[in-house]
């Protein structure tokens, strides 16, 4: 929740809300992630609870943006692909498949993406080449945005500015 190209996100949407959360085994100091299900689960949980702490004039999930880094992506649209209602994804560096194992596809789900979707990605990235990554996201139904990092790899590092704007921007083009 506190890496910096999330923050610079946090900052360059203002004055709209923003939460960032961490998953459970994150929150417990372990390295491995627990299994998709309770990933899932918990962007679920977290996103009602953010919904409702915008008080009770304020829409449901379905008028939230909702995204993050690799993992935290693809587990957002995940959630959305099994029913949690959102206005739009904002997936950065989505892993596509494992470095070096482009057999091992993670894209099950992409055809239930009935929404804006935004993909920021380096173009040197090891979990899906600017290719692949447009070949696979061409299934989704709702609108696919892609934003290169030229000569990013997975973890973008030094873009956080730029991913901030790309977000931002795109996030300006959903408001009614």
């Amino acid at each position: 929740a506190d890496h910096p190209s999330l923050l610079a996100i946090e900052a360059a949407v203002a004055p709209l809300p923003v939460a960032r959360v961490d998953f459970p085994y994150r929150k417990e100091g372990r390295r491995a992630p627990d299994r998709a299900p309770k990933l899932i689960a918990t962007v679920v949980e977290e996103a009602t609870a953010f919904a409702a702490s915008l008080g009770p004039a304020a829409p449901g999930t379905d008028r939230l943006v909702l995204g993050g880094r690799s993992m935290g992506g693809r587990m957002c649209s995940m959630a959305v692909a099994e029913g949690l209602p959102a206005a739009g994804l904002v997936l950065i560096s989505y892993p596509l498949h494992p470095p070096g194992k482009p057999d091992r596809l993670r894209i099950e789900h992409l055809p239930a993406l009935d929404l804006p979707c935004l993909f920021i990605s380096g173009t040197r990235d090891p979990f899906g080449t600017p290719e692949e990554l447009d070949a696979h996201t061409a299934v989704i139904p709702g609108p696919v945005t892609h934003h290169r990092i030229e000569g990013g790899r997975h973890d973008l590092k030094g873009a956080d500015a730029e991913i901030a704007a790309t977000v931002a921007a795109w996030i300006g083009t959903l408001r009614p």
